[in-house]
């Protein structure tokens, strides 16, 4: 069969199109698509949840792809291993409470169920801005990345979702966004973001989970985003917190739909 070139381009223009304007219209919208994030979409759309993925980065999987210092491997203790295990990544015990996961496989395994459970992960994307009505944090504005990358003055669009997770990482990219702009006070001791302190990998995995809640209306944190919201270490290459708060953020949204959603906002004193 002969191939034609615009056949090619409608396709993916027709297909794409028809995906995004799918997901306009969300129940969870996950900001970042590393380990915490992927995991947080499993789970939420084999819920039965509408989940958009958003991905700034050309690749998805955030610091997983890379191991330790682009040794790829990574390291989980028992409890990410029972994550791990549910995906169908292989893991080998290094010593007692340790085993190990090829990186490659951990993320790309993790992406692949996530996508046929039901979630949608879309990437050169980024977020610029959220939407907010009577309180509560209910969409996200987006924009291509290579756009921001460049400094372009192009108009974004948006999506609504009835909750936002920030599972950016370090830089807490939707957290930054709503301090800069929403006058609000986040569930935190300071009622801002605090800030990622150094590496303390035994304190870093408890607080992960820890710090893994709604910090403001309709906004929950996850992986390292929880850990830089909250003033929490950074762990390095063990990646079992942030599995497990992808998990813990999932069940979270799940329980929080059974009831009236809260919509009263902490305003930062003058």
């Amino acid at each position: 069969m002969a191939l034609n070139e615009i056949t090619i381009t409608q396709a993916i223009i027709e297909r794409y199109t028809r995906k995004l304007l799918a997901c306009t219209e969300v129940d969870a919208a996950i900001v970042g698509a590393g380990p915490a994030g992927l995991v947080a979409a499993c789970y939420l759309a084999k819920a039965g949840k509408k989940v958009a993925v958003f991905e700034r980065k050309l690749s998805i999987g955030g610091g997983m792809w890379g191991g330790g210092m682009m040794f790829n491997e990574i390291v989980v203790q028992k409890e990410g291993k029972d994550i791990l295990d549910g995906f169908g990544v292989r893991t080998q015990l290094y010593k007692r409470g340790y085993y190990t996961a090829d990186a490659i496989e951990a993320v790309s395994t993790i992406c692949s169920v996530a996508v046929k459970a039901g979630a949608r992960i879309f990437n050169c994307i980024s977020v610029e801005d959220v939407m907010i009505r009577e309180g509560r944090v209910i969409g996200l504005v987006i924009n291509w990345s290579p756009v921001e990358m460049a400094g372009l003055h192009v108009d974004p669009l948006t999506i609504t979702a009835k909750y936002v997770i920030d599972s950016t990482g370090h830089n807490t990219e939707v957290l930054r966004v709503i301090e800069r702009k929403a006058d609000v006070k986040l569930n935190t001791p300071s009622g801002g973001i605090m800030g990622e302190r150094s590496m303390w990998a035994e304190k870093a995995e408890r607080l992960t989970l820890d710090n893994t809640k709604e910090i403001c209306p309709g906004v929950y944190v996850a992986g390292m985003s929880a850990n830089a919201a909250f003033g929490g270490p950074r762990m390095g290459p063990i990646f079992g917190g942030m599995l497990l708060s992808g998990q813990k953020a999932a069940e979270a949204i799940i329980a929080a739909a059974l009831v009236p959603a809260a919509t009263t906002w902490k305003k930062k004193k003058k």
